[in-house]
């Protein structure tokens, strides 16, 4: 790999931000922060439009609680378990701070939720600036990470056959590692278990399904897809 091309591959993954646990220890799934911080402000920017998100954040409400995934997560990705947000924002002075505050606190907690899956527990938020009046929407946009190139191993194209065919799969994404691809499949051993293959699959959703929701029937169709069910883990790279 070139110079050029493997600063592409990190800017790339930089880009992705941390990888988020979505729902519980046995979803076996992901996704980008980048991906849930755009679900995130574009809810804020069609529910409060006093209201201007500046960076945001999430992690781990508390890393040392966190139980291990049931199936193995992808590289560097967070342990399932609960999360915490943190967010600067600017308002006017049109309602009370705390009113305000409250508010948006409200949003993205129930968003994070209801459009993704993410268990957060605890929003923190911080005033960076007030607004002398309010400013039109901000247009958000969803990423757009790298389209995965077609794949030539049979198995691999049974498993992307088989994520596409699943309702809210919009895209196969190949962002992760810089190999371009969005079907991934390992030979995995335990010391508690025989040899085991593991798939994981990465791809982009619409913003009109649940992530979560979308990545559990992802899993449950690539599992079904090859004869010795593999384990499966799902990455989310872009919503909408």
């Amino acid at each position: 790999m070139t110079a050029d091309r493997w600063t592409q591959v990190v800017r790339r993954q930089i880009g992705l931000g941390r990888l988020l646990p979505l729902g519980g220890p046995r979803d076996g799934a992901w996704i980008a922060e980048a991906a849930a911080a755009a679900v995130l402000e574009r809810a804020v920017a069609e529910g409060l439009p006093g209201v201007r998100l500046g960076a945001l954040r999430l992690a781990l409400a508390d890393p040392e609680e966190a139980p291990e995934p049931v199936v193995p997560a992808p590289p560097s990705a967070l342990p399932p378990g609960p999360l915490r947000l943190t967010a600067d924002f600017a308002a006017t002075a049109a309602e009370p701070l705390p009113a305000v505050t409250s508010g948006l606190r409200r949003t993205l907690a129930t968003a994070a939720t209801e459009r993704l899956g993410l268990a957060v527990t605890e929003v923190d938020l911080r005033v960076t600036d007030l607004l002398e009046v309010a400013e039109p929407a901000a247009e958000v946009r969803a990423p757009q990470p790298v389209s995965a190139r077609e794949p030539t191993d049979p198995d691999e194209v049974r498993v992307a056959a088989a994520a596409l065919s699943v309702p809210g799969v919009t895209a196969l994404t190949g962002s992760l590692g810089g190999l371009g691809r969005a079907v991934h499949l390992e030979e995995r051993t335990a010391a508690t278990a025989l040899p085991h293959r593991h798939a994981r699959v990465e791809l982009a959703t619409g913003a009109d399904r649940r992530a979560v929701e979308v990545a559990r029937q992802v899993r449950t169709a690539v599992t079904a897809a090859l004869e010795d069910r593999p384990t499966v883990a799902v990455l989310v790279t872009a919503v909408g």
